[in-house]
């Protein structure tokens, strides 16, 4: 596993990381952690590497765009002093295009939302151990849907970036394209968006298979 003995890992985002936690940080005891994703890695970690003391934030706050991360990005994130950095943004750029549409100089265009992220990633770059990038996505399998198929082209800037700058590229589009070949996106998210427990595991078994994570580890007492 790529995680060492105190290392601290930091998940920004909005609502889809958030899912309940504390605000604008939460970590610790109780349901500080929400009830996601974040949540299902923090578990596993502990779980199967008890002798890896690993602290993992929840920085992800309900209704963030991609500005609203960015213009709490030090505070939230860089103030923290992370080892490592999990992004997860922008769903909220792409679907209040859908229902907000009336508030279209609000919105986060494609070329704005490549500059705040590009903006997040160089500035932790060189601070941390390493930055994953999860894309943005939508339940839906029919890519000519017209939300979809504007999400695509945010989580292609994901790619993008993450090829640009070395980061860990995590395509949960292509995760749940998967999935749907077997069940509907209703199981996993009745607005195609906010996943379930099922859908959160999904996304905690993406992210540890990009950190040598060995579901089978045996626990060496030093």
């Amino acid at each position: 596993m790529i995680f060492e003995n105190g290392d601290r890992i930091v998940f920004a985002g909005d609502s889809v990381t958030d899912m309940g936690s504390a605000n604008p940080v939460g970590e610790g005891l109780f349901d500080n952690l929400g009830n996601g994703f974040v949540r299902s890695i923090d578990s596993l970690l502990s779980g199967v590497y008890p002798e890896v003391r690993i602290r993992v934030t929840n920085s992800g706050v309900s209704g963030n765009t991609s500005s609203d991360l960015l213009e709490r990005w030090q505070r939230d994130v860089l103030d923290l002093q992370p080892q490592w950095i999990n992004i997860c943004i922008g769903i909220n750029d792409v679907w209040r295009q859908f229902d907000s549409p009336a508030f279209g100089k609000d919105w986060v265009q494609p070329e704005q939302y490549e500059k705040n992220l590009e903006a997040m990633i160089v500035s932790a770059k060189d601070k941390v151990k390493g930055i994953f990038i999860m894309t943005p996505y939508y339940m839906e399998p029919n890519s000519q849907d017209v939300m979809r198929a504007r999400m695509d082209v945010y989580g292609n800037i994901c790619k993008k970036l993450a090829q640009k700058y070395g980061c860990t590229l995590i395509d949960l589009q292509q995760m749940f394209n998967s999935y749907f070949r077997f069940r509907h996106s209703a199981s996993i998210a009745w607005d195609r968006v906010h996943p379930n427990r099922v859908g959160a595991a999904m996304i905690a078994r993406a992210f540890l298979k990009c950190c040598d994570f060995d579901f089978e580890h045996i626990p060496v007492e030093k």
